[in-house]
């Protein structure tokens, strides 16, 4: 798979996962809903770990560290679907929200730092020194 369709896959999971957050907060209760969210968080964790298997020629440890912090953000997803999925059933399947946004703080994150990092091996300095 090329990056275009990673990126698309990684857009439509991550919108999905949004769409489904969302309609809980209006009273939309629907059982599609469960799968939607858990099928948009499988693809999420797959395109994110396509990506960082694509950076297996990467010589610098600061990107891979990033990349594999973002599969860790996909697997706070996984685990938000899976409360997700149970909502209702027991006293901790509310926590769906904290681990959706404790994914989408590390995502966060990540993305800037990736992006303050390749700015950083594009100017050729070496701020890695304390």
């Amino acid at each position: 798979m090329n990056d275009n369709t990673l990126n698309v896959a990684l857009m439509l999971g991550m919108l999905v996962i949004l769409a489904m957050a969302l309609l809980p907060l209006l009273n939309v209760a629907e059982p599609w809903m469960r799968w939607a969210f858990a099928a948009a968080a499988l693809v999420v964790l797959a395109v994110r770990v396509a990506q960082a298997v694509r950076l297996g020629d990467c010589d610098n440890l600061r990107i891979k560290r990033l990349y594999r912090i973002n599969i860790v953000s996909a697997l706070m997803f996984c685990a938000s679907a899976v409360m997700f999925w149970n909502m209702g059933q027991t006293e901790w399947s509310t926590n769906w929200v904290a681990f959706l946004m404790a994914g989408a703080a590390l995502m966060m994150y990540v993305g800037f730092a990736i992006d303050h990092e390749l700015r950083r091996i594009a100017r050729g300095s070496d701020n890695n020194k304390p």
